[in-house]
């Protein structure tokens, strides 16, 4: 039973994930960008509303800014490149699904589920890693139990929000006005 115990947890994405911090061909510090800045994360990854995926920012949103703010940084050299030739930065892709796992952003940010809840505190990450195993049964149980990640729509890219003492009742009255029923047979993610 030991054995079974050992490579159940260590063969586990809590294990394996969690922690997954990629060398990225840039050194974007996130904490600088969306923590001392008070970036919204909705500026680079702007479709993230619209769309089933959260976008990688095009080179020209880093350029918006870096034309005038350190435009001669050895760190944004790549940047400047891509920039100059139209060619996509290649980042290293941090959270990962499984591709017959099917995933829509805009779904879960239309219901209050905020970007913290399965990237963790991004704010305060110089390097982005993976806060949260995206396991099936880690994402079976905010399916089963919403309540305590629904937050106010506007407030879905505030790091620093916390839930009030009426989270419950505010979450219940949410659920009811948003028409909020995750899925939680297995069509609703496998398709």
């Amino acid at each position: 039973m030991a054995t079974v115990g050992f490579f159940w947890y260590y063969g586990s994405p809590k294990y394996t994930d969690v922690g997954y911090r990629p060398i990225q061909p840039v050194p974007f510090s996130h904490k600088l960008h969306a923590g001392d800045l008070g970036m919204d994360c909705r500026y680079c990854h702007s479709k993230v509303e619209k769309s089933t995926h959260a976008n990688v920012p095009p080179t020209q949103t880093c350029m918006n800014c870096h034309k005038l703010i350190l435009p001669e940084s050895e760190k944004l050299l790549p940047v400047r490149e891509s920039y100059a030739t139209g060619r996509p930065i290649e980042w290293t892709r941090v959270h990962m699904l499984p591709d017959y796992a099917y995933f829509d952003h805009s779904a879960h940010l239309r219901a209050g589920v905020g970007c913290v809840s399965c990237h963790g505190r991004i704010d305060r990450m110089d390097v982005v890693q993976q806060a949260e195993p995206l396991s099936m049964s880690w994402c079976l149980d905010c399916h089963r139990q919403p309540q305590k990640h629904l937050r106010p729509v506007n407030q879905i890219t505030n790091m620093d929000w916390q839930p009030s003492a009426e989270q419950i009742s505010f979450a219940e009255k949410q659920i009811k006005e948003l028409n909020i029923n995750p899925p939680v047979d297995c069509s609703g993610c496998h398709r």
